[in-house]
């Protein structure tokens, strides 16, 4: 019986070790923990198909990033190509809205009429002060109205007419025997004609006070305005880039910059003026008091001759 057993046994092993043997076969390749000859060149397969994988990816990724960075520089260059290549006032004034250049329009002409009232205001002044500065002095020897009159000759000027209208006066009030009216008339005379030298000589002085006062509020309102575009142009762009917000902020301040310059130098020629207006105006007042001392010359002269011929009638 044992025997059987064994034999039973030795022919099942002897029928096993064919279909291990087929079985071992089939699982050899695909075996990973069967150490082999073959698997370090597994393992060496293995960085060369990720290289190959990085690879790829890479290849597939640098058009991509091409692509976009060519969207992103399409698309920033109509913002470049709005800002000026150069910020000079010149082309900073072409650009500007057209309320800007209305408003640095105005401020340029406002400083080219403070200049020229500058130029013409000066060469009259200094012409009627030099001309009544000599009159004054021809006169200082002159013993009457007509004598004065006679120096003085056919030329006109403000000592000229406080001259005529005291002789007119003396004329008018002829036979009159108070004194203190001919002479009130007379003063009477002489402060309109002070008036009419003193509006004469100020004409003009008013449009600088003007321009003084008003232009640097005028070159704000530019600036505000500027401003104002310059932020809604900011909400269309979507964008806080100094490259696109600084030319507008640039031209809105140079409207400031121009209402300064049409402002400081009025302010200064309008005080100019004034001090010499001043002056002139005392030399006027100097003119006044001659001729009232002239007059009054001649009154007393008058009256003198007709003492004496009183006294000899008796």
């Amino acid at each position: 019986m044992f025997r059987n057993i064994l034999k039973s046994a030795v022919v099942l092993m002897l029928l096993s070790l064919p279909a291990a043997a087929f079985a071992q076969q089939n699982a050899k390749p695909m075996s990973p923990l069967t150490p082999s000859a073959s698997e370090p060149t597994a393992q060496a397969t293995l960085p060369t198909t990720a290289a190959s994988q990085a690879q790829a990816a890479t290849a597939t990724t640098a058009p991509l990033a091409d692509a976009s960075a060519g969207n992103t520089a399409t698309s920033a260059r109509p913002i470049a190509l709005q800002v000026p290549r150069e910020l000079s006032p010149w082309s900073m004034f072409m650009s500007a809205d057209i309320i800007v250049k209305a408003v640095m329009i105005g401020l340029a002409f406002a400083s080219l009429v403070t200049w020229t009232i500058f130029i013409a205001k000066s060469v009259e002044l200094a012409g009627a002060q030099r001309k009544l500065k000599s009159a004054l002095r021809k006169i200082e020897d002159a013993r009457s109205l007509a004598e004065a009159q006679m120096t003085l000759g056919k030329k006109t000027g403000v000592l000229s007419s406080f001259l005529a209208a005291a002789i007119h006066e003396a004329r008018l009030s002829a036979g009159v025997a108070s004194d203190g009216g001919i002479k009130e008339r007379a003063a009477s005379s002489f402060a309109e004609i002070q008036r009419a030298a003193a509006r004469r000589i100020r004409f003009g002085m008013g449009v600088l006070a003007t321009i003084g006062a008003t232009s640097p509020f005028i070159g704000l309102f530019g600036t505000v305005w500027g401003i104002m575009n310059s932020f809604i142009g900011i909400s269309k762009l979507q964008t806080t880039n100094l490259a696109v917000v600084a030319p507008g902020i640039a031209e809105a301040l140079l409207a400031t910059a121009i209402g300064l310059v049409a402002a400081i130098p009025a302010v200064i020629i309008y005080n100019h003026f004034a001090r010499g207006t001043k002056a002139y105006l005392e030399l006027v007042s100097r003119a006044s008091g001659a001729a009232a001392r002239l007059l009054s010359r001649d009154l007393d002269r008058v009256n003198s001759g007709m003492t004496h011929s009183r006294a000899a009638a008796e």
